[in-house]
């Protein structure tokens, strides 16, 4: 398996596993707004995903992550892996390969995930996993936590 950029036929599949993770992140399949931004994203080459027929466009995704570009800042603005595909390394196989391919030290790298009482809180460990360090405070909800990776050469 192999992370990269998304192509224009990757589109449905995106929606799909948008749909298969709207219970934690709440709608977005039917959102035009997200739709644009995943579009926005492939245009630019910052949609990486994971497919499950690798050199397959437009088939199942495994996971896919967008990226927002601003150097010296980067945020890893949606990550989500289908649940078939969850606890294999997907996740890490996308936030790696944006790291990799997308982002330049020195630099930053945030993330908003979901906080200690969400359901989705397990991508706390994973993030931390990455190397990245919570930013308090927790947003006033306390449902949203940011977390850091700061980049450095070598």
């Amino acid at each position: 398996m192999q992370a990269v950029p998304a192509v224009q036929a990757d589109l449905p599949a995106w929606l799909r596993l948008a749909g298969e993770v709207e219970d934690l992140f709440g709608p977005m399949v039917d959102d035009p707004q997200f739709r644009e931004a995943v579009e926005r994203n492939i245009k630019r080459g910052t949609a990486l995903c994971v497919r499950d027929t690798p050199d397959v466009p437009g088939g199942a995704l495994a996971g896919g992550l967008l990226m927002s570009v601003h150097p010296p800042r980067y945020e890893i603005s949606w990550l989500a892996v289908g649940g078939a595909w969850r606890g294999r390394g997907i996740g890490g196989l996308l936030v790696r390969a944006a790291l990799r391919d997308l982002a330049v030290a020195p630099g930053t790298v945030e993330v908003t995930t979901f906080g200690p009482d969400h359901p989705g809180r397990d991508a706390r460990g994973f993030y931390e996993h990455l190397g990245f360090a919570p930013v308090l405070p927790l947003s006033a909800d306390a449902k949203r936590q940011t977390y850091r990776l700061r980049l450095s050469y070598g």
